[in-house]
């Protein structure tokens, strides 16, 4: 009995020493390893260690952090992280990296830097130094950047490069979203795109959205490209490096070779040098000393070809005086377009008005040639030189040293001057006709085929009418002096009537055919957009 009595105390003392040995060990143990929440496997909130070669924990250095070196490895939902060496951060999850710093997220991003910090309570990683973010093929260059997972969004504050095929980005501060492939890019954006190493666009801007995927650039600020001989200055519009076409909103500006192109909106192909702008159009041709003007237009720089419509105005000035024409639709050709001695072609359509100060026009269609300083005017022409309207099938008008020289009047020519009485007009008509100029004022007028002619003459050294002749012929001239007054007639051989002036026969007044446009005629550069047809019972004469 005693026997089993003692073995039943040695065991009981075994038991007490066991219970208070493993009381020791729990307190050994929470003396040195740290407290941590309990975590559910494959939690996606928390932040693995994979691997590392080394690891080291003291609770009371490193700010409690577990010391990682050799090929250090951490996982958070579903991104692969990887580094030299880090430090730790289990409770906050989170951790320090160094050395070849790297965070993989499926097998479209890589993230690589010299150093970084990542957060996985907010998923979002800071990478320093020597950053590179590849996104399929969009390369990423900063010294500073921070990649938010939540939203796919990397952004940088200092300065960065991105690499898209042969474009090249670069700004102070700046986005690339991941899911969009949308970079945003701000303060002294730079834009090169090349093409096989040659640079074939560049842009400057404050402010720029680039689309990876479309290669088209959004321009949200002031913008200037230079793409080959083209420079475009834009406020508003998008450039797409794949076409080279630019479509530019709000009042932009297009210069190509000293020309200018301004609208509120325009279209440019830079590859063809089409352009086509819309609204408050101006195109301008400073080196051959023209304009045209109107509410869409469209252009061919490498042709030197443009068509005007809807408020159509050319204006040229190589002259001493300017030339305004009007009409539905403008056309301006260029020849010999890239040698110095290029000249262009003007061609107006329907309802045409013209203006210069010693000439105006209407007709229908106008032709303009500044190889030979001619006008030409078809259907139902008319044109004026002060106080003389001419009228015909077609009329040519030809300047020579800035003004006007000489006009011929082909098929129907009816010539008629205004004089200082009322009702009063000396005409002539024929079937062609041909009017000479001095210093812009004309001083010879001939009429050739079936002439008829009505005319007041003067009594000399007085302003009065001796009467009124009427007079047919096959040919005749018609000289003027300095003020454009008739002067002398000659002709070879002619009948006619000579009758006082109470005995004029009211139908000898005006001859068949007669009509004073004068309320037709252009009295200004503006009046040119103010059309007024002729009234019925004219038009059908």
């Amino acid at each position: 009995m005693r026997e089993n009595r003692l073995y039943t105390d040695v065991k009981g003392s075994r038991s007490i020493a066991t219970v208070l040995l493993c009381a020791l060990c729990l307190i050994v143990c929470s003396a040195v390893l740290p407290e941590r929440p309990p975590t559910k496997k494959g939690d996606p909130k928390r932040v693995y260690l994979i691997h590392a070669d080394e690891l080291r924990y003291d609770k009371f250095k490193n700010n409690g952090a577990q010391v990682l070196t050799g090929k250090v490895e951490f996982e958070h939902d579903g991104a692969r992280l990887f580094c030299d060496s880090a430090n730790f951060f289990e409770d906050d999850n989170c951790f320090e990296a160094w050395g070849h710093v790297k965070m993989l997220q499926g097998d479209t991003l890589s993230l690589v830097s010299d150093q970084g910090f990542y957060n996985g309570q907010k998923q979002v990683m800071e990478a320093h130094e020597n950053v590179v973010l590849i996104h399929r093929k969009t390369r990423l260059e900063t010294n500073n950047l921070i990649y938010e997972r939540p939203f796919n969004i990397g952004y940088f504050e200092n300065n960065g490069t991105l690499y898209d095929n042969n474009t090249v980005l670069k700004s102070e501060w700046g986005e690339y979203h991941t899911d969009t492939k949308m970079a945003m890019f701000y303060f002294s954006v730079d834009m090169v795109e090349k093409d096989k190493g040659r640079q074939k666009m560049h842009l400057t801007t404050d402010s720029l959205y680039y689309d990876t995927r479309t290669k088209r650039a959004h321009i949200v600020g002031p913008s200037n490209i230079v793409s080959g001989k083209s420079h475009i200055y834009s406020e508003s519009g998008y450039y797409s490096s794949n076409t080279e076409i630019s479509i530019l909103l709000k009042p932009s500006r297009l210069e190509n070779q000293g020309r200018t192109l301004v609208g509120d909106s325009i279209w440019h192909n830079g590859k063809s040098g089409v352009s086509e702008a819309f609204r408050n159009v101006v195109y301008q041709d400073p080196t051959n000393k023209y304009t045209m003007k109107c509410d869409y237009g469209h252009y061919e720089d490498s042709i030197g070809y443009a068509v005007c419509t809807d408020k159509a105005l050319a204006i040229d000035y190589s002259q001493r005086d300017t030339l305004w024409v009007h009409g539905d639709t403008i056309k301006m050709f260029s020849f010999n377009h890239d040698t110095d001695s290029v000249y262009r072609v003007l061609h107006a359509y329907n309802k045409v008005r013209a203006y210069r100060v010693d000439v105006q026009a209407v007709c229908d269609s106008l032709v303009y040639s500044t190889l030979d300083s001619c006008m030409t005017m078809y259907g139902d022409p008319i044109t004026w030189n002060m106080n003389q309207q001419l009228v015909g099938d077609r009329i040519d008008v030809f300047m020579k040293d800035s003004v006007i020289d000489h006009a011929h009047v082909i098929g129907n020519a009816f010539s008629i001057e205004k004089l200082p009485k009322e009702k009063c007009y000396n005409q002539v008509s024929s079937r062609e006709m041909f009017a000479f100029f001095t210093d812009g004022h004309i001083h010879e007028a001939q009429a050739k085929d079936n002439v008829v002619t009505v005319y007041y003459p003067e009594e000399k050294g007085d302003s009065s009418y001796v009467g009124l002749v009427y007079m047919e012929t096959n040919e005749m001239r018609v000289f003027m002096d300095s003020v454009g007054k008739m002067s002398r007639i000659w002709t070879p051989k002619a009948d006619g009537t000579m009758y006082p002036m109470s005995q004029i026969p009211p139908a000898k007044r005006e001859l068949d055919g007669f009509a004073w446009y004068d309320y037709v005629r252009p009295l200004n550069k503006d009046d040119v957009f103010i059309w007024r047809g002729k009234k019925r019972e004219e038009k059908e004469k």
